[in-house]
């Protein structure tokens, strides 16, 4: 099946200049399997959008090539307007776009409030600017983000010492540290409390409102992202099947089909 030719109502009405990613075309193989086959998304600037599908649907190897973790085969990856396709992973990231993971990528050994330091030096990788004293405003930030995912009791505690899901929000915070002109969210809900995950989609929507992060997530959690995307694409063996708002995919029969196996 090739992409579908559907087009969703703000991709429609949006201009150019507010697109933060668009891939076109893009095709990753490997050996004699296509993980992803010619796949077109666009996430514009303000949006939450959720990319969902099947176990081995492609998801993961699409934010790869996103990221410059892997390079793809075929099509081109843009990111405020810049070709970015060919670039190393760590370039793309001092671009603007940054990236949480299934497993959290935090430093046990630190202080929570030290990992957001860490994550507002450039690329994330100045560690001796740790050892100079951060300015009023640096700090100020580090406390308001820290309060904002009710972790301020716990600045000067060891983040290794926290729970996982407490860790996922040691690690949004950090993202949110180095402001990104996109976030990628691979399972943000994954193994995190019903509790606290309802925190989570609150923290999420308030750093879109108030913050004006642009998300773009991968979820296995259908709840959670038809609650909190602003519209949906789904891949199914490697390709996109459709595409739409949360009411739409949720009755699309395409997608229905591919959950239950018959695609």
């Amino acid at each position: 099946m090739s992409n579908t030719p559907e087009t969703d109502d703000h991709a429609a009405t949006a201009t150019a200049d507010d697109t933060v990613l668009r891939t076109e075309g893009i095709t990753k193989r490997f050996g004699g399997l296509t993980a992803v086959n010619e796949v077109d998304v666009e996430v514009h600037e303000g949006e939450i959008v959720g990319l969902i599908g099947p176990n081995g649907a492609g998801k993961s190897t699409l934010f790869n090539c996103i990221t410059g973790t892997l390079t793809a085969d075929e099509g081109r990856v843009t990111l405020q307007g810049e070709d970015v396709t060919d670039w190393p992973e760590y370039k793309i990231a001092r671009a603007g776009l940054g990236r949480m993971f299934q497993e959290t990528r935090i430093f046990g050994g630190m202080s929570v409030r030290k990992n957001l330091l860490l994550a507002a030096q450039e690329g994330g990788a100045d560690i001796g600017g740790l050892l100079r004293r951060p300015d009023d405003s640096l700090m100020e930030r580090t406390n308001e983000l820290l309060e904002y995912v009710d972790l301020g009791g716990l600045a000067d505690t060891r983040a290794g010492r926290l729970s996982f899901g407490q860790q996922k929000l040691i690690e949004f915070a950090m993202e949110l540290m180095a402001e990104p002109d996109l976030l990628l969210m691979d399972e943000p809900a994954g193994g995190i409390n019903p509790t606290m995950l309802e925190n989570l989609i609150d923290y999420i929507r308030t750093a879109n409102d108030e913050e004006e992060a642009t998300i773009f997530l991968i979820e296995h959690n259908m709840d959670f992202v038809m609650e909190i995307a602003d519209r949906i694409y789904v891949l199914a063996h490697g390709e996109r099947i459709a595409t739409g708002t949360p009411d739409e995919i949720q009755n699309n029969q395409h997608v229905i089909d591919a959950y239950l196996g018959r695609e």
